[in-house]
């Protein structure tokens, strides 16, 4: 499958109805969308961690309610390939959750990245959304957070990603130790990047040596890994964004590719 990261943000104003509606259209299987809490507990979509990265307003997400958040324009300081900022004569607001997945045919995946400190009010603001909807097995749950994840793994109907820290240790383990000593929870499913750029340190007697490098973690081998308790575990792969790297993607048989260009990956347009 493959999911428009963050409904396609290099295509279109990211997180937006406009940029789930054309990456639709694109062809893509699902939508990889960040989800954040207002102050009165909305989920919307949203990923930096002040407004003032993308909008034009300022602040947390967390420190305004609704009605002060869909004021804003979500596309504020979005580039078109000219450089201009198409949006801003054109506001993009920012959606909600049940927005987006009203707009959401049936069938396609849905994955919600939570992106929010403190963690207990966007779990929960999500949860009362998922229930009141009757959701759960329309979405898959992520977060690079460690109590996000927690907070969900506790949920017996949220289907959520095991920690990010697990997935990158059992993936380190096997390219680096060649050994696999571990397997995810039979409930889970993994998700990291196909390529990261990474720090490799090397400790001496007299100090420390480190390197930026990009490694490649998913593997023929940590695959197997990763499948060695059940062949159907899923794996979704991030940051697919080249003809190459979805090639390799689909050599290594994952899932799901997470791709930031739709357009690119699928119709081929720059």
């Amino acid at each position: 499958m493959v999911i428009a990261h963050r409904a396609g943000t290099s295509d279109f104003p990211e997180n937006t109805v406009l940029a789930i509606t054309e990456s639709l259209k694109a062809g893509v299987d699902g939508e990889w969308l960040s989800v954040q809490a207002s102050k009165d507990g909305v989920p919307v979509l949203y990923r930096p961690t002040d407004l003032s990265a993308l909008t034009d307003g300022s602040g947390p997400v967390a420190g305004k309610t609704l009605d002060e958040l869909v004021k804003l324009n979500a596309a504020y300081d979005f580039k078109g390939p000219d450089g201009s900022y198409p949006y801003r004569a054109h506001p993009v607001h920012i959606p909600t959750l049940e927005a987006a997945l009203h707009v959401m045919p049936p069938g396609k995946q849905i994955y919600l990245d939570l992106k929010q400190a403190p963690a207990q009010h966007v779990v929960d603001a999500v949860t009362r959304l998922l229930d009141e909807k009757k959701a759960w097995d329309r979405v898959k749950l992520y977060s690079t957070d460690a109590e996000v994840t927690t907070l969900l793994s506790a949920n017996a109907r949220a289907q959520v990603a095991e920690a990010r820290d697990a997935t990158r240790q059992r993936l380190a383990e096997v390219v680096l130790e060649h050994t696999c000593r571990s397997t995810p929870p039979a409930s889970s499913w993994a998700g990291f990047e196909l390529k990261r750029q990474m720090t490799l340190e090397e400790k001496f007697t007299l100090g420390t040596g480190d390197a930026a490098v990009t490694a490649q973690l998913w593997t023929p081998q940590s695959v197997a890994c990763f499948r060695s308790r059940s062949a159907r575990t899923p794996i979704v792969m991030l940051a697919v964004n080249t003809p190459g790297d979805l090639r390799t993607a689909t050599r290594l048989a994952a899932t799901a590719v997470v791709v930031d260009s739709p357009r690119t990956i699928l119709t081929g347009a720059q």
